[in-house]
């Protein structure tokens, strides 16, 4: 059962690097990356912008993927899980 979640937060650690990598390229949202990119932001959006509302601005960088990858990484995984 750990392993399984370990399994899923690991996934879920590359669907977020995988948006923030997505979101340097401008996508067209008719073509099969736009559609790619909309699954990603469907997936991580639930995670991210509540957090996303919280932090304070840093300009035009969103900054709520390093908070969420590091709490993912710290405490799910390391405290949590011991994966």
């Amino acid at each position: 059962m750990i392993s399984l979640l370990c399994s899923l937060v690991g996934l879920y650690t590359y669907l977020i690097i995988g948006r923030v990598i997505l979101s340097w390229f401008p996508a067209n949202p008719n073509g099969p990356l736009g559609q790619v990119v909309r699954i990603v932001m469907m997936l991580t959006d639930p995670v991210l912008l509540p957090v996303r509302r919280v932090l304070p601005l840093a300009g035009p960088l969103d900054l709520s993927p390093l908070v969420v990858l590091l709490f993912l990484q710290i405490v799910v995984q390391g405290m949590l899980l011991r994966c």
